[in-house]
Formats: C-alpha cells, sequence, structure tokens
C-alpha cells in the first residue's frame, strides 16, 4: 500500500467540497488533502504562482489528482516540482481547452468569448451556464446539474476578479508542449460524453505523456467523480495504492 498523501484540485468556478462524495469512497491509507486555492478573496496570479504557493503548503511527496482547470495546475505541478508529485490523476483534463487550426479537441473560442462577456455583467449566471454544460450530455444529465449545484452552494462564490483571471488561464493554456518533460505515472479519467474536453484530449494526453493510461467511462460527461462516484474512487484508489 501506498502512503502518499493525495492532493485534490478542484476545477474552474468550484472549490474544494465538489471532491466530498469522491472522498468518501477513497480507500487510502494517508491523508487525502482539497486545498481551495482561489477561494479567499485574493487575485489568482498566474498558473505558476498557485502551483508554487500549493507545492510550499503541501507534503514533501504526493500524489495530485486535478479536475479540469484543477488537471492543468497538476501537469504543471508535476512539471515544475517532478520530485515532490509522485503520482498524477487527470479527471476530465486537457492540455489546451480551446480549439486550434491545430487542436480540433477543444471548445469553440466564442463560447469561452461569451463566457467572458457574461461574466463581467453576471457572475452568478455564467457559473449556472457552466455547471450545465459540464453536465451537458451525462447520461445522468439532471441529477449532476443538481449535485453540482447543490456542492458549489455550501461555499459563496469566487470573486468576478478572480473568475475572470483563471478564465483566461482557461483562454490562453496550451501545454501540450511540455507533457513528455512529465515523467510521472498518471491515471487519465475522462467521460466519453464530456463537451468541455472531449475524450480525444484524454486519448491526447495519453499518447503524449510518457506513462500514462487511460480510464474511459461510458454516459459521462464532465464530472466523473460526481456521475459515478463509486468507478472514479475505485480507479483513484487502485491507481494511487500501486
Amino acid at each position: 500500500m501506498s502512503a502518499l498523501p493525495l492532493v485534490l484540485l478542484h476545477g474552474w468556478g468550484s472549490h474544494a467540497g465538489v471532491w466530498a462524495g469522491v472522498i468518501a469512497r477513497l480507500d487510502l491509507d494517508h491523508a487525502v488533502i482539497a486545498p481551495d486555492f482561489h477561494g479567499d478573496g485574493k487575485a489568482a496570479g498566474t498558473m505558476d504562482q498557485v502551483v508554487d504557493e500549493l507545492a510550499a503548503i503541501a507534503p514533501d511527496r504526493c500524489a495530485v489528482a486535478g479536475w479540469s482547470m484543477g488537471g492543468q495546475l497538476a501537469l504543471v505541478w508535476a512539471r515544475r516540482h517532478p520530485q515532490q508529485v509522485v503520482r498524477l490523476v487527470l479527471i476530465s483534463a486537457t492540455p489546451r481547452f480551446i480549439s486550434a487550426p491545430d487542436w480540433p479537441c477543444g471548445m469553440a473560442p466564442e463560447v469561452f468569448a461569451g463566457f467572458s462577456a457574461l461574466l463581467m455583467r453576471d457572475a452568478a449566471a455564467t457559473l449556472r451556464r457552466f455547471l450545465l454544460l459540464q453536465a451537458q450530455g451525462d447520461a445522468q444529465s439532471r441529477t449532476v446539474a443538481r449535485q453540482l449545484e447543490a456542492a458549489l452552494a455550501l461555499q459563496p462564490e469566487p470573486r468576478g476578479s478572480v473568475l475572470m483571471e483563471t478564465l483566461r488561464w482557461l483562454q490562453t493554456t496550451d501545454l501540450r508542449t511540455t507533457l513528455p518533460e512529465i515523467m510521472q505515472p498518471a491515471l487519465v479519467v475522462h467521460g466519453d460524453c464530456d463537451r468541455i474536453a472531449p475524450p480525444a484530449a484524454g486519448e491526447y494526453l495519453v499518447a503524449h505523456l510518457p506513462h500514462a493510461r487511460l480510464a474511459l467511462l461510458a454516459g459521462v460527461a464532465h464530472a466523473p467523480f460526481i456521475s459515478d462516484p463509486d468507478a472514479v474512487g475505485r480507479l483513484m484508489t487502485d491507481f494511487c495504492n500501486e
């Protein structure tokens, strides 16, 4: 059994409370740590800055699991602090959220432009729209949306300035060229109905990370640990206990 603490990184606009269901299903022999890394009202900073702040408070050796934007942070963390991050779990992650001529596995730029415009007018409406998009396509879309909404309601939403800053991360980050440098064993967990990070993005991660494997969940969209917490809990437990 592994004695590695597990650090869980949430996605855009959410907080550590979204992990509650899957944490209850983990069977690990060490601590599970779920920080809120932009819920304190401070400026978000850059991804590198946030990762370095997380690294400073995390155990010297740990496994890191990240969902969506948290998956990108986990990748950056693994590259910047390879002696600290021993294993990676990437849930609904992608090296690049926005599509481009050489990257068909992302969302259309105009969709994110719409999020930015709406966010400047109404942060709550933007978060609601993003929540529904995360559940879209899931076999249990209404249940997933309700559970996400209930989880997010447990804490105040991040300030609009922080949401805007981290949305820009999603619009501008492209980690494709860095993937071959990330040598840690990685488990890529993806839903086959994901509308935000299509399954091809998960397949790309597996193809370009040197030591990665894919777990593709049927009928699941962008929040696998909400859609099927039992399956995700088993996958994470088995991987982290290897």
